[in-house]
């Protein structure tokens, strides 16, 4: 039987190395990285432990830096940027200091009294990378990073960064495939099983769930009736709301237009909910929890993500473009009042024919952020 290497498989599915690596920062193990300027070991800011930086120094050798998104930056009252990176150095760390940097929750007051220096950090650099990494794993973007040589004491030639990794045993991954990971997670899409599932008021409901080859998050596509290829279908993006659509959440609207929807399209004759997992607008329903508090604080929706280190809205719309090519529909009567998903469908490749209101009255509880959709985002009511 041939012996396969352990990273034989990313180098096949580049997915892998990504899922691997969000799997390892997600338990507060490191993991290795490589971009332009250089090698680097990268720990999740959220879950950095005393131990953790221990092991990270011994294993790098250098000082490390904490990598922020320009938004928690300015949060912080550090720098006013919109760079998806920023670089924090300090002469030392703790593991308060950072865990307090990257959490508003904990307060940043007193963490890094005197910065030694903050910068942007280059687009394609490690910090860059490393945030990416940590939205894709729905942690707080913030991470600390430790440059590190791959080149021998003895001076011969350098090893290869996988190789490096390898002999410490630290998943290795390529921040070009980070960037590249939303649209290859999204074009690797594949239906792996479907049922029929009648639903109230719209009985003749099938449901195709839609899975990335890494195995990661999975999206469905309800479809409701016989909707005909040859013509513009019904269409509702829904991004998952555990707390609206499950609990029945007063904060948002979201249970409403999700039932209502189902409701319009079996009216209509028939056409596709796509449930998409994208949870809190892209950032996870932890993230979402810790936006809440937030906002019980006095932030509206937008201003919450800013503090967290989030944009105003982090999900792609390619997912949901590319389950609809693969039922066979190009073209769409889109349900919503979001421009920003009229304009997502048209960019990944969707004509969108026709925009449907989608409106429902405020619930005395969600008034607030009904008006920062309509005010900050253009929502259309």
């Amino acid at each position: 039987m041939t012996q396969i290497a352990p990273d034989s498989a990313d180098q096949a599915d580049p997915l892998l190395a990504v899922d691997r690596a969000v799997a390892d920062l997600r338990r507060g193990t490191p993991v290795a990285l490589a971009a332009e300027d250089g090698l680097a070991v990268v720990l999740a800011g959220e879950a950095v432990t005393d131990a953790a930086l221990a092991r990270l120094a011994d294993i790098a050798g250098t000082a490390p830096v904490l990598a922020v998104t320009g938004r928690r930056a300015t949060a912080l009252g550090l720098a006013r940027t919109e760079a998806e990176a920023v670089t924090i150095a300090a002469a030392t760390w703790d593991a308060d200091q950072i865990r307090r940097l990257a959490d508003p929750a904990l307060g940043a007051a007193g963490a890094i009294p005197h910065p030694d220096r903050v910068g942007a950090a280059a687009l394609d650099g490690c910090g860059t990378a490393a945030i990416r990494l940590t939205k894709i794993a729905r942690l707080l973007p913030a991470a600390l990073i430790a440059t590190v040589d791959p080149a021998p004491a003895d001076g011969a030639a350098p090893a290869d960064g996988m190789d490096w990794a390898r002999a410490r045993g630290l998943q290795f991954v390529d921040g070009a495939r980070i960037a590249a990971y939303p649209t290859d997670s999204a074009r690797s899409l594949r239906a792996v099983s479907e049922a029929r599932v009648p639903l109230e008021g719209a009985e003749d409901t099938r449901i195709l769930s839609f899975r990335p080859t890494d195995g990661g998050l999975e999206h469905l596509a309800v479809v409701i009736g016989s909707p005909d290829p040859a013509e513009p279908v019904l269409v509702r993006l829904h991004s998952e709301c555990f707390t609206g659509d499950l609990l029945g959440s007063l904060r948002c609207d979201c249970g409403d237009q999700l039932r209502g929807a189902v409701r319009e399209i079996a009216a209509q004759g028939g056409g596709i909910l796509l449930y998409l997992a994208q949870e809190g607008r892209g950032i996870g329903l932890t993230n979402k929890l810790r936006a809440y508090t937030l906002q019980d604080e006095g932030f509206d929706t937008y201003d919450a993500n800013g503090q967290l280190g989030f944009d105003d809205d982090e999900r792609v719309f390619l997912p949901a473009a590319e389950i609809l090519r693969r039922l066979g529909f190009a073209r769409v009567r889109l349900m919503t009042n979001n421009p920003r998903k009229l304009d997502g469908l048209a960019h990944a490749g969707i004509e969108v024919v026709e925009r449907v209101a989608h409106i429902f009255p405020a619930n005395g509880h969600n008034e607030r952020y009904l008006d920062s959709k309509a005010k900050r985002a253009g929502h259309l009511f």
